[in-house]
């Protein structure tokens, strides 16, 4: 029995959140806006916050820096039930910042990378791989060092049986450079959205991306936004020895109405899946809860706010999306 169902590993920041923007900023001009939070950001600890508050047994390993901001992360943390025992304070890097400006459904982001970016499998306990039954590592275009160490990172998890997920998230120099020829096949489950997706293939269409990435990966779920999700399973060989091929499966979104932001959605749903895949559920189902998460993310400001308890998430779930265990 391993001590945490998940650690998340990687980047990690505080989040200035804003919302109700009067239009687009403008160089020489100021504009109101009517909404502002200041709360545990990146993608990375969104999730593990998430995951926690669902009822997993949560770790976090990554670096902050011995300032106000880490303060906060670190606290922020604690208080969702996430253990931050593998946490690495430091004092040459400041904690990492994003200003999230939140529009509908979409947002655009300024993130200072700060410690994170400069932390490798050098810094990383080595406990980290004896504790975990599950590792998630999300945002590598972040955060250099891991990027840079990510094949080493998931062969040592390989050769201590324990699975992985990946969520690469956006890449600000968008140049996508990664190879998932090398990395996929380490991977149990590769988590992107679909124009992430379409941007590391170098596709036009999503479904170009998903044929380019077929024969690598293990399982895939891509992220669509208001229109679901696609789960794609790798087939697997009968007592018989024959091959047994998996449909993609399509799952629709549980659609808000009644947005208040979507900062985080794409994190959440990861932590729906993981939480319950982590736990032993099918693949399917996990995508199911996973969907739902996603949409209970959008009834409040910022990624972690819904998430109280697993309870009170499924009740969310339940009165104003109609899901069903």
């Amino acid at each position: 029995m391993k001590q945490f169902d998940i650690i998340a590993l990687g980047e990690l920041n505080v989040d200035l959140i804003l919302n109700q923007i009067d239009g687009f900023p403008e160089v020489g001009k100021e504009k109101f806006l009517k909404q502002m939070t200041l709360t545990l950001g990146s993608s990375t600890a969104i999730f593990a916050a998430n995951a926690a508050a669902l009822g997993a047994k949560v770790a976090f390993c990554g670096m902050i820096g011995n300032d106000s901001f880490g303060d906060l992360v670190e606290t922020s943390l604690q208080k969702k039930g996430v253990d931050t025992r593998f946490l690495i304070r430091q004092d040459k890097y400041a904690t990492g910042a994003t200003i999230c400006m939140s529009y509908d459904e979409d947002r655009a982001n300024l993130t200072y990378q700060g410690a994170m970016d400069y932390m490798s499998l050098a810094d990383i306990n080595p406990e980290v791989f004896k504790v975990a039954k599950h590792i998630h590592i999300s945002s590598i275009f972040m955060q250099s060092g891991i990027r840079r160490d990510i094949v080493k990172i998931l062969n040592i998890c390989k050769e201590n049986g324990i699975t992985t997920s990946l969520d690469s998230q956006w890449d600000p120099t968008e140049k996508w450079d990664i190879n998932l020829q090398e990395v996929l096949p380490l991977v149990t489950l590769f988590m992107p959205n679909e124009t992430e997706l379409k941007f590391l293939t170098k596709s036009e269409t999503l479904e170009e991306a998903i044929e380019k990435i077929r024969p690598y990966t293990n399982a895939a779920v891509i992220k669509c936004g208001s229109r679901g999700s696609i789960l794609i399973r790798k087939g697997e060989l009968r007592d018989s020895g024959e091959l047994q091929t998996f449909p993609d499966r399509v799952q629709e979104a549980l659609l808000n109405t009644n947005v208040v932001d979507c900062i985080g959605a794409g994190d959440s749903f990861n932590a729906g899946f993981i939480a319950r895949f982590a736990a032993g559920d099918a693949l399917d189902l996990c995508q199911q809860y996973g969907n739902m998460t996603g949409a209970v993310n959008t009834t409040a400001a910022g990624g972690t706010a819904a998430f109280t308890s697993r309870e009170e998430v499924e009740r969310i779930g339940r009165e104003r999306f109609g899901w069903e265990k």
